[in-house]
């Protein structure tokens, strides 16, 4: 992805090759900070408000300055309107400033979409599941674990999606003990028996993914029943179609795991509908 503009509190336009974090913000020193990804359809940020709420959240989880919302969405506006791209990638990032004191800093980032998601959508991805090690509900127990936050601190999401190409897939599944299927490392998951969706509830620490949110609203409209609760991966391998969900990717078919064909290998129907619901939601 290319960078189109960027934003900074305070500042406003600057140019992306310039510099705008000091090296002993604590964003780079501890990777202590919050962001949010947004995918921005005919120059609207998708459900922008939420994606806000959420920053905010997850900013006082990790004990960051309260976020100026209101400047915030100045600075948005200008990126947005600098990029010249009506559908693009929105990225929000607050971080807490230098070490021992500094100010926070708020950006604002918009970048070109990734050129392969049309095509990966009608060949479906592979998927391998990752064991994580810990108890399903541990990371909505255990606050310093940060289950549901959007923080900067993703090297282990990053080393998860390189040891799915490594291992010749696109994306990952994490697993709790007893193979508890929890989310992929950007990605909520889904999959379908019948008429009946499934996803891993929220009380296991998952991201409270807003495209996630959108699916369930839209699954009822179209004839679905969703039940949201702690599955184990057998459930997953053996459904008749599965897909995952996140802000930029959309609903993405998942078409294997593990090296084997999840129902027919074929991206599935429920996919699809749901892809064009959420299209449809963000024309709204």
């Amino acid at each position: 992805m290319t960078v189109l503009a960027l934003a900074v509190g305070g500042r406003g336009l600057v140019d992306p090759s310039e510099p705008v974090l000091h090296a002993d913000d604590e964003a780079f020193l501890r990777g202590r900070a919050a962001f949010e990804t947004i995918r921005v359809y005919d120059g609207r940020p998708f459900r922008l408000d939420d994606h806000f709420e959420r920053l905010t959240g997850s900013a006082e989880r990790l004990g960051l300055p309260a976020v100026d919302v209101v400047g915030f969405r100045g600075i948005v506006r200008e990126a947005l309107d600098a990029s010249g791209e009506p559908d693009s990638v929105l990225r929000l990032y607050i971080t807490p400033g230098r070490e021992g004191g500094g100010f926070p800093t708020a950006l604002a980032m918009v970048s070109t979409l990734p050129s392969d998601l049309d095509l990966r959508r009608a060949r479906g991805v592979r998927l391998i599941g990752i064991q994580l090690g810990i108890e399903p509900a541990v990371r909505a127990d255990a606050p310093w674990l940060l289950g549901g936050v959007k923080s900067t601190s993703y090297a282990v999401n990053m080393a998860a999606e390189a040891e799915a190409r490594r291992r010749n897939a696109d994306d990952a599944v994490f697993l709790a003990v007893g193979g508890i299927v929890l989310e992929g490392p950007v990605t909520n998951v889904w999959w379908r028996t019948g008429r009946d969706l499934f996803t891993p509830g929220l009380e296991l620490g998952i991201l409270a993914g807003l495209t996630r949110a959108t699916l369930v609203e839209a699954a009822g409209e179209l004839g679905y029943t969703v039940h949201e609760g702690r599955y184990p991966v057998d459930e997953l391998a053996g459904a008749e179609e599965a897909f995952t969900s996140s802000s930029i990717r959309e609903v993405m078919p998942a078409i294997e795991l593990d090296g084997k064909p999840v129902g027919d290998g074929r991206p599935g129907p429920a996919a699809a509908e749901l892809q064009a619901a959420l299209r449809g939601a963000a024309a709204a």
